[in-house]
């Protein structure tokens, strides 16, 4: 299965895998971490009240259809105790979004989940829910570490869903079914990365990999591991693609990165991540990059025109220093003969001229 790539000469920009999928109604979100995540934020939006315990403020709109019941979401959510402010769970710093389905969520997730299935897909929100439909009269003392009654404050954002009427989780879906469920959320990415819709494009490729997290890949050896690596690693690649075009070069060499972990000569991922480190003027860095991926793709003309522009680029600045350093370091200038003043040279003359003719009127005198 190829992913989505800029300069190949088997497959053009953006080609989605070969075969129709029918895909699943699904929504779709930016899932960005907040800058600060040490406190709640502070929102000024109107607070809709959703139930007698759960209210909600919206810090950015989503778009598209709400989940309805039994769809399984994807969130990134940072939750705290409200009166301490104690933050105890973080999936954007686990780096690994929760799989929730309404309407089979765990008891303590009850008010979180009455706060998901009132918002759309990329819909960034700030919850208030009271104890009863969280941890409870005791609380929890395990991890997460919750004390009793507490009121709990949680800043969410719905990746998306898909619309299943089983409610099927990830957890109990058979090895080719998850990675059936992540091809065909590949493939809608291709399709919407030919749109050009690179933050679309970027979120379905993220839900392709939330099904096939690190829990379930260190379970997978032999075939089943091959099928799921030729889906995860082209997710991983697409995103940079998309992150490239939107000049988000770090994030872009981290996708690379986690590629070429699995597969350290993957030619794509070596050429991605060396045009990342090029435009943020990591050269050296980006030219082992360009040099490894030639050496597996020699006959690549994207990688050779690459080379090429370092090469020039590097002429250019030499020049340009010799240039500067020409003045500085150069031979030192002849000195200048000083020019004849006449003016002076005949003065000169002049009074020679006097002072010879009142010499010889006064030796006639004498």
């Amino acid at each position: 299965m190829e992913d989505v790539q800029e300069q190949q000469k088997s497959q053009p920009l953006g080609q989605e895998d070969e075969g129709e999928i029918v895909t699943e109604s699904v929504g779709f979100a930016q899932s960005v971490a907040p800058q600060d995540g040490s406190c709640p934020p502070i929102v000024d939006s109107k607070v809709e009240v959703l139930h007698d315990k759960v209210t909600k403020q919206i810090i950015k709109e989503g778009q598209g259809q709400k989940p309805s019941k039994y769809s399984t979401c994807f969130v990134n959510y940072r939750a705290w105790t409200e009166s301490t402010q104690h933050k105890f769970e973080d999936t954007w710093h686990e780096q690994q979004p929760l799989e929730l389905i309404i309407g089979k969520e765990k008891k303590e997730m009850t008010g979180l989940a009455i706060g998901v299935s009132s918002m759309k897909s990329g819909e960034h929100a700030l919850l208030h829910v009271g104890w009863e439909l969280g941890y409870g009269k005791e609380g929890s003392f395990s991890f997460p570490n919750v004390p009793p009654m507490a009121d709990i404050v949680y800043e969410v954002v719905l990746i998306g869903f898909d619309e299943t009427r089983e409610g099927k989780a990830r957890s109990d879906m058979t090895v080719e079914e998850r990675i059936g469920a992540a091809d065909r959320r590949k493939m809608d990415g291709n399709a919407l990365f030919k749109e050009e819709k690179w933050e679309e494009a970027m979120q379905q490729y993220e839900m392709a990999i939330a099904y096939m997290g690190d829990d379930f890949m260190f379970q997978l050896f032999g075939k089943y591991q091959d099928m799921a690596l030729a889906v995860k690693n082209p997710c991983h690649l697409n995103m940079a693609a998309c992150l490239i075009k939107l000049k988000r070069y770090e994030e872009a060499i981290g996708q690379c990165s986690l590629v070429l972990a699995e597969d350290e000569n993957n030619v794509k991922a070596l050429f991605r991540r060396g045009k990342s480190r090029a435009e943020l003027g990591q050269t050296e860095a980006a030219r082992e990059d360009f040099l490894k991926a030639c050496k597996f793709a020699p006959e690549d003309k994207a990688i050779a025109k690459e080379l090429r522009m370092m090469a020039e680029h590097d002429k250019a600045l030499y020049e340009k220093q010799k240039e500067i350093y020409k003045g500085i370091f150069g031979p030192r200038p002849e000195p200048k003969l000083k020019s004849t003043n006449w003016l002076i040279i005949f003065w000169q003359w002049l009074l020679s001229l006097l002072h010879r003719l009142f010499r010889r009127e006064r030796v006639k005198a004498d």
